[in-house]
């Protein structure tokens, strides 16, 4: 991508206005004419946002939209349909136990509420406060529940959260569930196991992250013909008897030896605010599991890899194509040195990836900044005001009153062909996610926190504060 250097975040100002101005009424849209009882909104189709997915994992994305509108413009009727949804529609998600989704659902939701609180934006109340931290407790402990123990790595132990295919299957996206893990862990939360063992809680969490990094992160070792610095694999297989790695696979993505971007932008984002999260912890507490300077090490190199395979295989405006390695993207010519396009009759963009690494980028940037590595940290910081300044625009942007998405040209599941193709396209083009929708307003939420001076806005403001320098980033 063609990185802009001299974008400022108060550039962005104008722009963020109209982004919260539509967001408010496409969140509106959906309140008033969705049919809950169809199941979680996932995915639109002309515009209108219908259900279909693996598993009910979108929903905290819909209430979590209202949540973060409410927190970016201070218009209450949006606080109260986050809250009151929150608190009638997501109990059944805290503790579903066939998903590895709870850091979407529950965090989104139960969490944005607790910060909010926590920082005084919304009025203390005590037994809300309660149910908020009973929510996130629970929700970490059940997410912790789906463990497959791998193969131990030298003398540590070794496992991962395995994904709703089963405990053979480690997904990349989990990254960001880890929030759950540590939303417990930081509220005092003792998991308890069978015999009343108890399970360190951080310790899983940091299992997770290095299992993800170890397997779905690639770093041009010579792990396989396809082993690029910083290309991921949607999920890693392994056998479940002896815990050995047996091969890379993708369930969304092309194949096991491309890199689906979406999976790309997941550990972006997740490597990347978890590193944030550490940062806010003792050294005592990490010395049991490894400690700071071990920890941090894996999860520096997996966050700066991917944001690297992202900044250099995505098209110069900053939207990538759903797959690098798509079949047909040799079609398109030097399409990586052009602005992408989401109309072309090939391969399709995923804006919703752009959407989810734009953050990665630039709480990365942000991170290696202040860790006293400027020059480095500007270049991820301004990777990611140029990926959003182009999602703020057209065509991404979605200005049709219509409409009920807020970000155009989101893919879900091209090989399964669940996406919309409109009449005489050979690809989908033109509809909207609700976690590329959700994400699109997180940062945005992230950017204008950073123009107005306002604290910086992580998953556990409030639960830890971060130790996080801001200095010249408007």
């Amino acid at each position: 991508m063609q990185i802009n250097n001299s974008l400022q975040p108060i550039d962005l100002s104008a722009k963020l206005d109209q982004f919260w101005a539509l967001s408010g009424q496409k969140i509106q849209l959906i309140n008033q004419q969705y049919d809950l009882s169809k199941g979680s909104p996932v995915f639109t189709v002309q515009g209108q946002y219908t259900t279909r997915g693996w598993t009910e994992w979108t929903q905290g994305f819909q209430f979590g939209s209202a949540i973060l509108q409410f927190d970016a413009t201070d218009e209450s009727e949006f606080l109260d349909i986050g809250r009151q949804n929150t608190l009638n529609r997501m109990a059944p998600h805290i503790s579903h136990t066939g998903v590895h989704d709870h850091g979407f659902n529950n965090v989104s939701t139960y969490g944005n509420l607790l910060r909010l609180m926590q920082e005084g934006r919304i009025p203390y109340n005590a037994w809300e406060k309660n149910v908020y931290e009973l929510a996130l407790k629970i929700s970490g402990a059940v997410q912790a529940s789906r463990w497959t123990t791998l193969k131990k790595n030298k003398t540590a132990d070794a496992g991962f959260i395995s994904s709703f295919n089963g405990p053979h299957s480690l997904f990349v996206d989990t990254i960001r569930s880890c929030r759950a893990l540590v939303l417990s862990h930081a509220l005092g939360h003792v998991f308890q196991g069978e015999g009343d063992v108890k399970i360190n809680l951080l310790d899983r969490a940091i299992q997770h992250m290095k299992a993800t990094a170890d397997y779905a992160v690639f770093y041009g070792e010579g792990r396989d013909t396809y082993d690029v610095w910083g290309r991921t694999a949607h999920e890693s297989v392994f056998n479940v008897k002896d815990g050995n790695f047996r091969c890379p696979n993708s369930q969304q993505g092309y194949s096991g030896f491309t890199t689906w971007t979406r999976g790309l932008a997941w550990a972006m984002c997740g490597f990347a605010e978890e590193l944030e999260w550490l940062a806010t912890r003792s050294d005592a507490e990490l010395d049991p599991f490894g400690g700071r300077t071990t920890i941090e090490a894996f999860m520096r190199k997996a966050a700066t890899a991917t944001c690297d395979f992202f900044i250099d295989q995505t098209p110069t405006d900053g939207i990538p194509y759903w797959d690098t390695g798509a079949p047909n993207l040799y079609r398109l010519g030097d399409y990586l040195n052009r602005p992408a396009d989401p109309y072309n009759n090939v391969e399709p963009v995923d804006s919703s990836a752009a959407a989810i690494g734009a953050q990665g980028l630039l709480r990365l940037g942000n991170y290696l900044m202040a860790a006293g590595e400027p020059d480095v940290g500007r270049r991820y910081w301004q990777a990611g005001l140029t990926v959003l300044d182009t999602l703020l625009a057209a065509p991404y942007l979605s200005t049709d009153p219509t409409h009920q998405g807020l970000i155009l040209h989101s893919i879900y599941h091209r090989p399964n062909g669940w996406d919309y193709v409109p009449p005489g396209s050979m690809i989908a083009y033109g509809e909207s996610s609700m976690w590329g929708d959700y994400h699109a307003r997180e940062v945005a939420l992230y950017v204008q926190r950073i123009i107005r001076n306002e604290p910086y806005y992580t998953f556990f403001n409030g639960i830890a504060e971060p130790r996080i320098s801001e200095t010249n980033l408007a």
